[in-house]
């Protein structure tokens, strides 16, 4: 589904009205430069006025990648989600593969007890003896965005 959201200033922008609206929405929270590129293109702005504004925005350090990656990584580990998860839906809103790779290895200390509180969470931290049991599980814990390594310690106890 592809809409335009026509913002009035669109239909007579100008590289300020386009700054303007950029930095709208970096107030409310931090985007990508895809997510607000996309954004600004949904309000009519035209493309030939939105990259210079982002190249502006990222040389004064106020669209910043690397800080988008790292508040949305923090996030979505938050809500127990893991690090195949995260680096996928970070991929998916543009942000680079090596800014993605940094950011997953600041928490890398961290995924052993977001796995831990999530198998609490949903199976009462019950690890079952019956091979299903197991499967059923793992299946959980991997559409989480968990590696099969990271599960495989949680059952064999040598995360608990």
């Amino acid at each position: 589904m592809n809409w335009t959201r026509t913002s009035e200033n669109a239909a007579a922008a100008d590289p300020a009205a386009v700054r303007a609206k950029a930095l709208e929405l970096l107030a409310r929270r931090e985007h990508s430069r895809l997510e607000l590129r996309q954004k600004l293109l949904q309000r009519g702005y035209p493309s030939e006025l939105i990259d210079p504004a982002l190249e502006q925005l990222i040389e004064e350090r106020l669209l910043d990648e690397g800080r988008y990656a790292e508040i949305y990584a923090c996030g979505r580990a938050d809500k127990g989600y893991g690090p195949l998860r995260i680096a996928r839906e970070l991929r998916e809103r543009g942000v680079p593969e090596e800014q993605v790779a940094a950011t997953l290895a600041t928490l890398e200390d961290d995924w052993s007890a977001k796995l831990r509180d999530l198998h609490r969470k949903r199976f009462k931290s019950h690890v079952p003896a019956d091979a299903a049991g197991r499967l059923q599980q793992t299946r959980v814990l991997r559409q989480h965005g968990f590696t099969l390594e990271q599960i495989k310690r949680l059952f064999e106890g040598g995360e608990q």
